[in-house]
Protein backbone atom coordinates (compact mmCIF):
# COMPACT_ATOMS: atom_id res chain seq x y z
CA UNK A 1 0.00 0.00 0.00
CA UNK A 2 1.05 3.22 -1.00
CA UNK A 3 1.88 5.69 2.29
CA UNK A 4 0.89 8.97 2.48
CA UNK A 5 2.38 10.65 5.35
CA UNK A 6 5.95 11.23 6.11
CA UNK A 7 6.78 8.99 9.22
CA UNK A 8 8.57 11.02 12.15
CA UNK A 9 11.84 10.54 11.49
CA UNK A 10 11.24 13.09 8.41
CA UNK A 11 11.18 15.87 10.87
CA UNK A 12 14.10 18.83 10.59
CA UNK A 13 14.76 21.93 12.59
CA UNK A 14 13.12 24.59 10.32
CA UNK A 15 16.45 26.91 9.27
CA UNK A 16 15.67 30.70 9.58
CA UNK A 17 15.50 32.75 6.54
CA UNK A 18 18.28 34.95 7.75
CA UNK A 19 20.75 32.04 7.86
CA UNK A 20 20.56 30.92 4.05
CA UNK A 21 20.43 34.38 2.94
CA UNK A 22 24.47 34.85 2.19
CA UNK A 23 23.79 31.59 -0.40
CA UNK A 24 20.94 32.66 -1.80
CA UNK A 25 21.73 36.36 -2.29
CA UNK A 26 24.90 35.14 -3.85
CA UNK A 27 23.41 32.82 -6.11
CA UNK A 28 21.23 35.67 -7.49
CA UNK A 29 24.17 37.99 -7.81
CA UNK A 30 26.24 35.81 -9.99
CA UNK A 31 22.57 33.94 -11.86
CA UNK A 32 22.95 30.83 -10.73
CA UNK A 33 21.20 27.62 -10.40
CA UNK A 34 21.63 24.23 -7.91
CA UNK A 35 20.28 21.20 -7.90
CA UNK A 36 19.16 22.00 -4.27
CA UNK A 37 16.84 24.44 -5.51
CA UNK A 38 15.43 22.56 -8.74
CA UNK A 39 15.01 19.29 -7.23
CA UNK A 40 13.36 20.31 -3.79
CA UNK A 41 16.09 19.07 -2.02
CA UNK A 42 14.64 18.52 1.81
CA UNK A 43 18.29 19.52 2.92
CA UNK A 44 18.34 22.91 1.55
CA UNK A 45 17.96 24.64 4.36
CA UNK A 46 21.03 22.35 6.49
CA UNK A 47 23.46 23.28 2.98
CA UNK A 48 22.55 27.05 2.59
CA UNK A 49 22.90 27.58 6.22
CA UNK A 50 26.21 25.84 6.28
CA UNK A 51 27.33 28.24 3.19
CA UNK A 52 27.62 25.26 0.56
CA UNK A 53 24.87 23.97 -2.11
CA UNK A 54 25.53 21.82 -5.34
CA UNK A 55 26.01 24.18 -8.35
CA UNK A 56 23.82 23.16 -11.52
CA UNK A 57 25.32 24.14 -14.63
CA UNK A 58 23.84 23.79 -18.35
CA UNK A 59 21.26 25.58 -17.25
CA UNK A 60 17.52 24.14 -15.45
CA UNK A 61 15.92 23.13 -17.77
CA UNK A 62 16.46 19.47 -18.46
CA UNK A 63 16.01 17.74 -22.22
CA UNK A 64 14.74 13.95 -20.46
CA UNK A 65 11.53 13.39 -19.16
CA UNK A 66 12.15 11.53 -15.57
CA UNK A 67 8.97 10.37 -13.83
CA UNK A 68 10.72 10.80 -9.71
CA UNK A 69 12.37 14.36 -10.63
CA UNK A 70 11.55 17.85 -9.91
CA UNK A 71 13.95 19.70 -12.80
CA UNK A 72 11.55 21.29 -15.19
CA UNK A 73 11.45 19.59 -18.47
CA UNK A 74 11.10 21.17 -21.58
CA UNK A 75 13.27 23.39 -24.47
CA UNK A 76 16.67 24.00 -22.47
CA UNK A 77 18.72 27.80 -22.94
CA UNK A 78 21.77 28.24 -24.93
CA UNK A 79 24.92 27.01 -23.10
CA UNK A 80 26.39 30.43 -21.28
CA UNK A 81 30.35 30.54 -21.77
CA UNK A 82 30.61 32.90 -18.75
CA UNK A 83 29.13 30.14 -16.29
CA UNK A 84 32.28 28.56 -15.32
CA UNK A 85 34.15 32.02 -14.41
CA UNK A 86 30.65 32.93 -12.39
CA UNK A 87 30.87 28.78 -10.50
CA UNK A 88 34.52 29.40 -9.79
CA UNK A 89 33.96 33.13 -8.49
CA UNK A 90 30.99 31.64 -6.24
CA UNK A 91 33.47 28.97 -4.73
CA UNK A 92 36.17 31.37 -3.93
CA UNK A 93 33.64 33.67 -2.33
CA UNK A 94 31.94 30.95 -0.62
CA UNK A 95 35.42 29.38 0.67
CA UNK A 96 34.61 25.73 0.03
CA UNK A 97 37.22 23.72 0.15
CA UNK A 98 35.46 21.07 -1.53
CA UNK A 99 32.17 21.77 -4.27
CA UNK A 100 29.90 19.41 -6.01
CA UNK A 101 28.81 20.41 -9.66
CA UNK A 102 26.19 18.64 -11.52
CA UNK A 103 23.97 19.52 -14.59
CA UNK A 104 20.67 18.83 -16.32
CA UNK A 105 20.62 16.31 -19.18
CA UNK A 106 21.46 18.07 -22.27
CA UNK A 107 20.83 15.88 -25.09
CA UNK A 108 20.29 18.48 -27.40
CA UNK A 109 23.96 19.00 -27.28
CA UNK A 110 26.35 17.21 -29.32
CA UNK A 111 28.83 16.08 -26.74
CA UNK A 112 25.84 16.36 -24.16
CA UNK A 113 27.78 19.32 -21.99
CA UNK A 114 31.03 17.58 -21.15
CA UNK A 115 32.94 20.49 -22.81
CA UNK A 116 31.27 22.68 -20.19
CA UNK A 117 31.28 20.46 -17.57
CA UNK A 118 35.53 20.34 -18.30
CA UNK A 119 35.41 23.59 -18.59
CA UNK A 120 33.89 24.66 -15.02
CA UNK A 121 36.11 22.20 -13.56
CA UNK A 122 39.60 23.72 -14.77
CA UNK A 123 38.04 27.29 -14.36
CA UNK A 124 37.01 26.34 -10.40
CA UNK A 125 41.06 24.92 -10.39
CA UNK A 126 42.11 27.56 -11.66
CA UNK A 127 40.98 30.49 -9.19
CA UNK A 128 40.91 27.88 -6.29
CA UNK A 129 43.82 25.64 -6.30
CA UNK A 130 43.21 24.01 -3.42
CA UNK A 131 39.35 23.21 -3.86
CA UNK A 132 38.73 19.72 -4.78
CA UNK A 133 35.67 19.09 -7.12
CA UNK A 134 33.07 16.48 -7.33
CA UNK A 135 30.62 16.44 -10.57
CA UNK A 136 27.53 14.21 -10.91
CA UNK A 137 27.29 13.75 -14.53
CA UNK A 138 24.15 12.68 -16.98
CA UNK A 139 25.46 9.32 -19.04
CA UNK A 140 25.77 11.15 -22.36
CA UNK A 141 24.11 9.12 -23.69
CA UNK A 142 27.01 6.83 -23.49
CA UNK A 143 29.63 8.94 -26.02
CA UNK A 144 32.75 7.71 -25.29
CA UNK A 145 34.45 10.48 -25.96
CA UNK A 146 32.47 12.84 -23.61
CA UNK A 147 33.19 10.75 -20.50
CA UNK A 148 36.69 11.00 -21.85
CA UNK A 149 36.74 14.55 -21.76
CA UNK A 150 35.37 15.02 -18.16
CA UNK A 151 37.69 12.81 -16.80
CA UNK A 152 40.43 14.59 -18.05
CA UNK A 153 39.71 17.98 -16.49
CA UNK A 154 40.63 15.10 -13.26
CA UNK A 155 37.86 15.91 -10.63
CA UNK A 156 38.43 13.91 -7.54
CA UNK A 157 35.15 12.13 -7.35
CA UNK A 158 32.87 11.42 -10.75
CA UNK A 159 29.61 10.67 -9.84
CA UNK A 160 26.84 9.22 -12.14
CA UNK A 161 23.79 7.55 -10.46
CA UNK A 162 21.82 4.18 -11.08
CA UNK A 163 19.16 5.68 -9.16
CA UNK A 164 16.92 2.61 -8.91
CA UNK A 165 17.06 -0.81 -10.33
CA UNK A 166 17.14 -1.86 -13.33
CA UNK A 167 13.16 -3.74 -13.20
CA UNK A 168 12.53 -0.05 -12.71
CA UNK A 169 14.00 1.62 -15.48
CA UNK A 170 11.12 1.42 -17.83
CA UNK A 171 8.86 3.30 -15.03
CA UNK A 172 11.26 5.32 -13.51
CA UNK A 173 13.74 6.46 -15.55
CA UNK A 174 12.17 5.73 -19.56
CA UNK A 175 15.01 7.45 -21.37
CA UNK A 176 18.22 6.00 -19.57
CA UNK A 177 19.87 3.21 -19.88
CA UNK A 178 20.89 1.05 -16.21
CA UNK A 179 23.86 -0.91 -18.28
CA UNK A 180 24.79 2.21 -19.83
CA UNK A 181 25.17 3.86 -16.49
CA UNK A 182 27.72 1.09 -15.56
CA UNK A 183 29.75 1.09 -18.57
CA UNK A 184 30.12 5.02 -17.87
CA UNK A 185 31.35 4.10 -14.40
CA UNK A 186 33.45 1.35 -15.82
CA UNK A 187 35.04 3.90 -18.75
CA UNK A 188 35.72 6.22 -16.10
CA UNK A 189 38.07 4.25 -13.77
CA UNK A 190 39.47 2.73 -17.50
CA UNK A 191 40.51 6.12 -18.07
CA UNK A 192 42.21 7.28 -14.87
CA UNK A 193 42.24 5.01 -11.68
CA UNK A 194 42.53 7.91 -9.58
CA UNK A 195 39.45 9.00 -9.88
CA UNK A 196 36.53 8.12 -7.90
CA UNK A 197 33.55 6.58 -8.87
CA UNK A 198 30.07 6.91 -7.29
CA UNK A 199 26.17 6.28 -7.61
CA UNK A 200 23.35 6.53 -5.96
CA UNK A 201 19.81 4.70 -5.49
CA UNK A 202 16.83 6.04 -4.53
CA UNK A 203 15.11 3.83 -2.06
CA UNK A 204 10.62 3.43 -1.83
CA UNK A 205 10.04 2.69 -5.70
CA UNK A 206 9.13 -0.19 -5.05
CA UNK A 207 12.58 -2.44 -5.79
CA UNK A 208 13.14 -5.37 -3.70
CA UNK A 209 15.46 -6.22 -1.22
CA UNK A 210 17.36 -8.85 -3.74
CA UNK A 211 17.35 -6.33 -6.35
CA UNK A 212 19.22 -2.91 -4.56
CA UNK A 213 21.60 -5.96 -2.90
CA UNK A 214 21.90 -6.93 -6.91
CA UNK A 215 22.75 -3.59 -7.47
CA UNK A 216 25.42 -3.23 -5.03
CA UNK A 217 27.04 -6.30 -6.80
CA UNK A 218 26.59 -4.57 -10.14
CA UNK A 219 28.47 -1.29 -9.18
CA UNK A 220 31.52 -3.19 -7.47
CA UNK A 221 31.85 -5.29 -10.55
CA UNK A 222 32.77 -1.47 -12.26
CA UNK A 223 35.24 -0.94 -9.27
CA UNK A 224 32.28 1.66 -7.77
CA UNK A 225 34.25 3.58 -4.87
CA UNK A 226 31.39 5.39 -3.14
CA UNK A 227 27.48 4.69 -2.66
CA UNK A 228 24.78 6.83 -1.75
CA UNK A 229 21.51 5.89 -0.90
CA UNK A 230 18.12 7.57 0.36
CA UNK A 231 14.68 7.59 0.40
CA UNK A 232 12.76 8.78 -2.71
CA UNK A 233 10.13 11.85 -1.51
CA UNK A 234 7.39 12.47 -4.05
CA UNK A 235 8.16 16.14 -5.35
CA UNK A 236 4.24 16.77 -7.04
CA UNK A 237 0.80 15.30 -7.58
CA UNK A 238 2.46 15.05 -10.92
CA UNK A 239 5.66 12.33 -10.14
CA UNK A 240 5.80 8.70 -9.24
CA UNK A 241 4.01 7.56 -5.74
CA UNK A 242 6.31 6.91 -2.77
CA UNK A 243 5.37 2.84 -2.32
CA UNK A 244 6.71 2.76 0.85
CA UNK A 245 8.56 4.54 3.12
CA UNK A 246 12.39 2.86 4.17
CA UNK A 247 12.91 2.55 7.93
CA UNK A 248 16.42 3.87 9.33
CA UNK A 249 17.26 0.73 10.58
CA UNK A 250 16.78 -0.57 7.19
CA UNK A 251 18.94 1.79 5.99
CA UNK A 252 21.48 0.94 8.32
CA UNK A 253 21.45 -2.83 7.42
CA UNK A 254 21.95 -1.34 3.64
CA UNK A 255 24.97 0.21 4.84
CA UNK A 256 26.46 -2.96 6.35
CA UNK A 257 25.80 -4.99 3.64
CA UNK A 258 27.36 -2.54 1.05
CA UNK A 259 30.65 -2.12 2.74
CA UNK A 260 30.58 -5.66 3.61
CA UNK A 261 30.97 -5.69 -0.44
CA UNK A 262 33.73 -3.45 -0.92
CA UNK A 263 32.63 0.19 -1.04
CA UNK A 264 34.65 2.36 0.45
CA UNK A 265 32.41 4.82 1.91
CA UNK A 266 28.98 4.48 1.87
CA UNK A 267 25.97 7.40 3.07
CA UNK A 268 22.92 5.25 3.71
CA UNK A 269 19.91 7.21 5.62
CA UNK A 270 16.96 8.50 4.99
CA UNK A 271 17.33 12.43 3.72
CA UNK A 272 21.13 11.29 1.94
CA UNK A 273 20.94 13.00 -1.63
CA UNK A 274 23.84 12.39 -4.24
CA UNK A 275 25.72 14.98 -2.86
CA UNK A 276 24.66 15.03 0.92
CA UNK A 277 27.90 14.65 2.67
CA UNK A 278 29.75 14.73 -0.38
CA UNK A 279 32.78 15.83 1.39
CA UNK A 280 32.87 13.49 4.07
CA UNK A 281 32.17 10.83 1.93
CA UNK A 282 35.06 11.22 0.12
CA UNK A 283 37.60 11.58 2.95
CA UNK A 284 36.95 8.13 3.89
CA UNK A 285 38.42 6.62 0.46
Amino acid sequence: MTQKRLPPWFKQRIVPKASVSRVTSLLEELNLNTVCESAHCPNLGKCYSAGTATFMILGNICTRNCRFCAVIKGKPQKVDPEEPRRIARAVRELELDYVVITSVTRDDLPDGGSGHFACTIQEVKRLNPVTEVEVLIPDFQGNPVSIQQVAEAYPRVINHNLETVPALYPRVRPEANYQRSLTLLKKVKSLNSSIYTKSGLMLGLGETEDEVNNAFDDLRRVDCDILTLGQYLRPSAEHLEVKGYIHPEQFQRYKEKACAKGFKSVVSEPLARSSYQAKEASRWV
